[in-house]
């Protein structure tokens, strides 16, 4: 059980990391994936145990995939060099005007076409 515990709580901390690396509250977290801030608050604590589809929600909150949820703070996690150009890009789009992101949008479709 004490494994069980220990599996939430790391799942917890990487979440709240990637909250605070966006800048996000619990309560901005919480609107953006359809929670509770309390809620955000146990989950990153590891006093909830959630289910995959809240933790999918919470992903997409986050702008990250599910895996990245996963890849625990204090372990030696190693993302492709693809991941971490797209998560570069994904950042640089968060500070952009909208006009900025629909470019981009276009700019991007006409290359992979």
């Amino acid at each position: 059980m004490n494994e069980d515990r220990e599996v939430l709580k790391l799942v917890g901390a990487r979440i709240r990391a990637l909250r605070k690396e966006r800048g996000y509250s619990q309560e901005s977290l919480g609107e953006k994936g359809g929670f509770h801030f309390s809620y955000i608050g146990q989950i990153e604590r590891g006093e909830k145990n959630v289910s995959l589809v809240n933790l999918a929600k919470i992903a997409e909150s986050l702008e990250v995939n599910l895996i990245q949820l996963f890849a625990y703070v204090d372990e030696d996690f190693h993302f492709t060099e693809s991941e971490v150009v797209i998560q570069e890009i994904v950042a640089m789009l968060r500070d952009a005007s909208p006009d900025s992101i629909q470019l981009t949008k276009n700019v991007i479709r006409e290359i992979l076409k």
